[in-house]
């Protein structure tokens, strides 16, 4: 009773299939297949940004909070979360 059958995932399909449609089904194949051929592309992309482990990178040079104040946009608030005790 705890596991289904070949014949429960089978009417489960046909129920897809009815509901959905193939070319629905279809276009959602595609649209996940794109979505991770991105997304590898975006890793690699990543990986080759990052300099080696023996390399030096540049010196970044210090923000300060006011500098990143004044650089934020006007509608955006700084908050400390807090918790609650």
């Amino acid at each position: 009773m705890g596991s289904l059958s070949i014949w429960h995932w089978l009417i489960v399909l046909v129920i897809i299939l009815l509901v959905f449609g193939t070319k629905k089904l279809r276009n959602l194949g595609s649209d996940l297949g794109g979505a991770v051929k991105g997304f590898k592309e975006g890793v690699k992309e990543g990986a080759a940004d990052t300099p080696a482990a023996g390399a030096s990178s540049p010196a970044q040079p210090a923000v300060t909070q006011s500098q990143q104040a004044a650089s934020t946009d006007s509608r955006t608030i700084d908050v400390d979360a807090q918790r609650k005790s």
